[in-house]
């Protein structure tokens, strides 16, 4: 009998974690907030976020120059506790105009604590890439095409090998490219604006 009493209070104890979480979080979002940008809003945080990752990346403007598109996704939020979840908006840019607005929407679970915002760069290479991910309703990393995830060589330069696939992928925060990042499951869809 014990046993059972320990396992009903560590129960207890994880639903009052929780919930106190919660309260937290629901706490800290403005009463009326509203998380939807407006396109003005997107392009602006694009513009910085590009910005951005041509300052950090070596050779980031030359590589963004050879792709048919960039889907720009800045200051996207990563929050969880035991099951997270990812949420950003952005825009599609091709030839430098944007043709569209997205949204990012992924989760996780697992040992997730906390909270980061980072920037997620897609650069579609080949044509073939860049109308399919446009053609689709919602487009699901690693089920409706591979991102390549970039790393950054010995010399700060982009991998150039990565670079050969058709779809390639930078996630980066204000102290550069981020390491070991995985985009599966990422589902992004385009926005009524």
């Amino acid at each position: 009998m014990r046993e059972r009493t320990g396992t009903v209070r560590v129960g207890r104890l994880q639903y009052a974690l929780c919930a106190i979480l919660g309260a937290i979080l629901l706490a800290t979002i403005p009463t009326g907030a509203s998380f939807a940008k407006s396109p003005r809003e997107i392009d602006t945080s694009v513009d910085v976020c590009l910005e951005r990752f041509y300052k950090q990346v070596k050779g980031a403007k030359e590589f963004a120059k050879e792709a048919k598109g960039l889907l720009v996704m800045p200051n996207v939020v990563k929050a969880g506790f035991f099951v997270g979840g990812q949420y950003g908006e952005g825009a599609l840019r091709v030839a430098g105009k944007t043709k569209g607005y997205y949204n990012l929407v992924a989760g996780s679970f697992g040992l997730t604590f906390g909270g980061q915002s980072q920037d997620i760069i897609i650069a579609f290479m080949t044509e073939e890439a860049l109308k399919q991910f446009q053609g689709s309703e919602g487009w699901e990393a690693g089920v409706d095409a591979n991102v390549a995830m970039v790393n950054v060589g010995a010399g700060g330069d982009i991998d150039t090998t990565t670079a050969r696939n058709p779809v390639v992928g930078f996630v980066f925060d204000t102290k550069g490219l981020m390491a070991d990042i995985s985009l599966k499951g990422a589902k992004f869809t385009k926005l009524k604006k």
